[in-house]
């Protein structure tokens, strides 16, 4: 899969000529240094991982917010990422990120094509917790995360739930994060 991929280098041109802003482009590449970060965790654990996808998808992974800071630039982002025709794998990724994921249901309430927007692939699982653990270039404890959603959600909203479910997820697979959001 990787060879098909583009380079990092050409996913962060791809962000500025779709649109996104210098904030966006700072926030993709803390997100993906973290996400490699837990892919090579994970490949240390043993675990079939493709560093380069989950590179490269997480500097992608906000390209939708070139036309909307909504939940939806998810939705956008993967209409970009065909238009680029990027590897479906990488399309999977930006388009599964939001919160811990979006459900089949969830997404026909929002007015999305209805299908399911859960992460279901290590690397797509890897990049939408990295995206938990940065809140724009600052690297954060999930529990700030978990608070902040819990605050603007209801403590039990789904994405709360679901945030969870992939903090004790990657806890059990390559241990906990620090303080400062640091994979230890």
């Amino acid at each position: 899969m990787s060879e098909d991929l583009p380079s990092p280098q050409m996913a962060l041109n791809l962000l500025s000529q779709s649109g996104c802003s210098s904030r966006v482009i700072a926030h993709c590449k803390v997100v993906a240094a973290l996400a490699v970060q837990i892919a090579e965790a994970c490949k240390k654990k043993g675990l079939n991982v493709d560093i380069k996808l989950v590179q490269v998808g997480a500097l992608l992974h906000d390209i939708g917010r070139s036309k909307t800071h909504g939940v939806d630039h998810v939705v956008r982002g993967a209409e970009i990422a065909k238009s680029l025709n990027l590897p479906e794998p990488l399309v999977c990724i930006v388009e599964r990120h939001a919160g811990g994921g979006i459900t089949l249901g969830e997404a026909e309430k929002l007015g999305w094509p209805i299908k399911s927007y859960l992460p279901n692939t290590l690397e797509e699982k890897i990049v939408t917790y990295a995206d938990k653990l940065v809140e724009g270039q600052r690297r954060v404890p999930v529990e700030q995360t978990i608070k902040k959603l819990s605050k603007e959600l209801g403590e039990n909203h789904y994405a709360v739930a679901r945030v969870k479910k992939l903090h004790e997820e990657f806890s059990s697979l390559i241990g906990d994060s620090d303080a400062d959001g640091h994979i230890t």
